[in-house]
């Protein structure tokens, strides 16, 4: 009994340090202003994003994890894009380094 009790907590321990979370959008938190809200819709609904997003194959590993990357980067490029059209700062001053 108290060996199944103590296997038992150790996988729960073991489960809770566990993460299958992808990484976080560049652009998942909060909005600063109504108009940083508002370039984050506009850069999720970019062009270039949406076609990005409808190339994904979810049977292939190297094409989602490429096409993520991609995804994240054109959804920044816009949302920076919208800031500097609106006068606005972006937020940390300092653009992505491009590979």
């Amino acid at each position: 009994m108290i060996r199944t009790t103590t296997l038992g907590l150790a996988l729960l321990a073991l489960g809770a340090c566990a993460s299958g979370t992808p990484a976080p959008s560049p652009l998942a938190e909060a909005p600063l202003s109504p108009t940083h809200a508002a370039c984050r819709s506009e850069a999720r609904d970019d062009p270039s994003v949406v076609a990005l997003t409808q190339q994904m194959n979810p049977l292939n590993f190297a094409n989602q994890n490429r096409l993520a990357h991609e995804t994240r980067l054109a959804e920044l490029r816009a949302y920076r894009e919208c800031l500097r059209r609106n006068g606005i700062i972006a937020p940390g001053g300092v653009e992505a380094v491009r590979r």
